[in-house]
């Protein structure tokens, strides 16, 4: 069953990585899912572990790397305190490179989740190229966690935030972003850019032709949600028609939300593109959980 399968998270010991296992966590317990807290130790013979180190560097380097599950896990424990929101966290020790251990536990996870601030050397090692590499490649939802300087993760409320092209590989963005909300009880909404690029020109306020366009937009767009509303009579959808770039219009409408989710490559991509110009904009922009759902 998909309960059954974790939620798996990746962790470095660092500030920003501790969020991305509170949000984690959280989100594990409101789908009834396990937790998996992962980290990476240096052993001999694998790459990047510099030659002729002495047997007590990788001891040393394992007892840090144990430190660190057991730290993420009592965060993890921490994030969940409510009465009736049990949480089963497994942690897992890998010696493989942090991108390659988190892709291989994303093969029977129901989401991964990383952090992406970047920091220090170790964050931007662990936590830069790592989110990235996770996000283009795992076959399943992955969040990207940028860590907030004076904010619990766990505590920012809003809406969930959708973007919505109307192609066939929004489908999935949108049915998990109504189960986000409904998990949340909080208003959806569904952000759908009339262009995908720039256009040379603004109407003014008022204008006819735009009250039109966003007039017709607003009622397809309505009418690719009616399936995903019906499952989830709950919530709330809020429509919202943009004429701009996508990554611009979801940013705005993001920064006062608690998640945003958008799909893995939009309608404008071709099929070998693994990540889209619009979510790889948002992954370096915005400051709120960001789901990428392939």
């Amino acid at each position: 069953m998909a309960a059954d399968r974790p939620i798996v998270v990746g962790t470095d010991g660092s500030p920003s990585s501790l969020q991305a296992v509170s949000w984690a966590a959280k989100e594990a317990a409101l789908r009834n899912s396990p937790l998996t807290v992962l980290t990476t130790m240096l052993r001999p013979g694998v790459y990047g572990a510099p030659v002729g180190l002495p047997a007590s560097f990788f001891e040393e380097e394992e007892l840090e790397a144990k430190k660190r599950l057991a730290r993420a896990a009592e965060v993890a424990a921490d994030a969940v305190p409510e009465p009736g929101h049990s949480l089963e966290i497994h942690t897992v020790l890998g010696t493989e490179t942090p991108a390659g251990e988190l892709l291989e536990h994303a093969k029977t996870a129901r989401m991964v989740v990383v952090g992406a601030n970047r920091q220090g050397i170790i964050e931007r090692m662990f936590l830069g190229s790592v989110s990235s590499a996770v996000a283009t490649h795992a076959h399943r939802p992955v969040a990207v966690i940028h860590g907030l300087p004076d904010t619990d993760i766990t505590d920012l409320s809003g809406p969930v935030v959708v973007g919505v092209d109307g192609s066939a590989h929004t489908e999935p963005v949108v049915s998990m972003a109504f189960e986000e909300a409904a998990l949340r009880q909080t208003e959806l909404v569904a952000v759908h850019a009339w262009s995908d690029v720039n256009i040379p020109f603004a109407f003014e306020d008022g204008d006819p032709v735009w009250v039109q366009i966003v007039k017709d937009e607003t009622a397809q767009l309505w009418e690719y949600l009616a399936g995903h509303a019906e499952k989830y009579p709950d919530v709330t959808v809020r429509p919202v028609v943009v004429m701009d770039e996508p990554a611009r219009g979801l940013r705005e409408e993001a920064e006062n939300a608690q998640l945003l989710v958008v799909g893995s490559r939009g309608r404008g991509g071709f099929a070998s593109m693994l990540l889209g110009s619009t979510t790889r904009t948002l992954m370096n922009s915005v400051n709120r959980p960001l789901l990428i759902v392939r």
